[in-house]
């Protein structure tokens, strides 16, 4: 360990720089270390009083060596708190300050080496008179040689600087254009995929009819649209007498096993009809049916024969919302039938209600999907009878889309929506199907 007292703050200051060209300390913590002991030796030297310094390296087993400089500079009131100074030391009770900074295996001098010998102040009113304008040219130099070390320190942290943005430019670049090839992949699939669904419904649909004197049109859209179907189903068929058949069925629940169960239902009740069985049998049949395969299956059912020539309507209900007819005088009447459906309690329709469409009347079976997407079926039904007496008179291919856009400007509880139109023509020989 060396040690050294001295009067002047350029003394000191040379003093360190010889510990740290003598230890080879890297630039930017030789600036750090002056600065930090120049600051702390200020106030005490400014006061009169000598400091020390010694500096002195430490090997500790397993690790780097350490150089451990110590400033004794006194107590006073006026030195800096060490947290703050650019090199943070440890400081004593007794004034004195201490900095540890690691040495690179190699880079040390040999042990003990010599502190700069302390010179004389160089005088305040003369820096450049004999004997203090060397000391003061050395200064200058000095000075100059901390700053060239910060300026090269500065270019190399600015190279290094950019080089990191290109790189992250680079990054971002390619992250970018990462996420447009998944973007594109992922349209890619949704187009795939809305294609395989809209397939998938075509084939569950049921092929389109032909009866002369009725028009007919559906309109379909499942609460989930990742799936082909929910549990709203319909199934129309001619009969042998040439009487139309429509089944609309609502099966609890969304999804795929929401639209086997409608289709269990509507494949037992067109089986049932073309047995010809009577039309109030039917509800309660179908569930005899399907309760021994299926006990958790739920349905409500809704249906009606329509005889194309005379217009005579018949109606079986299984706790289904009831079929609203638009009169070609403009009156509505919705057509109430009592039953329950498949998987109630004594399920089955409990009467058949008969009517008949003349010509221009509209026939609107639904589920309830269309009136209560607002959790208000009273209300949705007054909504229906607004909208669809609105519409009554457009071409039956529009209708359903229509009403169940007008139905749904509000959604508060989205289920599977079904919305199907049966017109009387004025003309018997006119026949028109639209099968959406």
């Amino acid at each position: 360990m060396t040690s050294h007292t001295f009067h002047d703050l350029p003394g000191l200051r040379r003093a360190v720089r010889g510990i740290c060209a003598a230890h080879r300390l890297p630039s930017h913590n030789g600036a750090r270390l002056l600065l930090s002991v120049s600051r702390m030796a200020t106030a005490a030297l400014d006061g009169g009083g000598p400091v020390r310094l010694e500096a002195a390296e430490h090997s500790v087993p397993g690790e780097r060596k350490l150089l451990a400089v110590t400033l004794h500079a006194g107590l006073t009131m006026a030195a800096p708190s060490t947290t703050d100074l650019p090199l943070p030391g440890r400081a004593t009770p007794d004034g004195n300050v201490s900095w540890h900074l690691p040495l690179g295996e190699g880079e040390g001098s040999p042990q003990g080496a010599a502190l700069p010998a302390p010179q004389s102040a160089v005088p305040a009113q003369g820096p450049r008179e004999a004997g203090g304008a060397e000391a003061y040219e050395a200064e200058i130099a000095a000075l100059e040689g901390d700053l060239g070390a910060a300026l090269s320190r500065v270019d190399t942290l600015t190279t290094e600087l950019h080089r990191l943005k290109d790189e992250l430019a680079e990054t971002n670049s390619g992250v970018l254009a990462l996420y447009v090839q998944l973007e594109e992949r992922d349209e890619q699939l949704r187009r795939a995929h809305g294609q395989i669904l809209r397939e998938l419904e075509d084939a569950l649909r049921p092929p389109p009819i032909t009866a002369d004197g009725l028009e007919f049109a559906v309109h379909y859209a499942p609460a989930d649209t990742d799936a082909p179907t929910g549990g709203d189903f319909y199934d129309w068929l001619l009969l042998p007498d040439g009487t139309v058949h429509i089944t609309v069925v609502d099966a609890l629940g969304h999804g795929v096993r929401s639209t086997r169960s409608a289709l269990n239902v509507t494949h037992a009740v067109r089986t049932l009809a073309l047995e010809g069985h009577p039309l109030e049998s039917i509800v309660a049949r179908t569930h005899d049916i399907l309760a021994p395969f299926d006990p958790e299956l739920m349905a409500t059912v809704l249906l009606a024969r329509i005889h194309p020539e005379s217009g005579a309507l018949r109606l079986a209900n299984g706790s289904h919302p009831p079929a609203l007819v638009v009169r070609a005088d403009g009156t509505t009447d919705y057509l109430e039938v009592r039953g329950r459906g498949i998987g109630f309690p004594l399920p089955g329709s409990e009467s058949v209600r008969e009517d008949t469409l003349h010509e221009g009347d509209l026939l609107v079976l639904y589920t309830d999907g269309l009136t209560e997407s607002r959790r208000d079926p009273i209300e949705g039904e007054a909504r229906l009878v607004k909208s669809a007496s609105a519409h009554a008179r457009r071409p039956v291919c529009d209708i359903p889309g229509a009403v169940a856009e007008d139905m749904h400007t509000v959604i508060l509880h989205p289920d599977d929506t079904l919305a199907l139109a049966v017109r009387r023509v004025e003309d018997p020989r006119r026949t028109s199907v639209w099968q959406p």
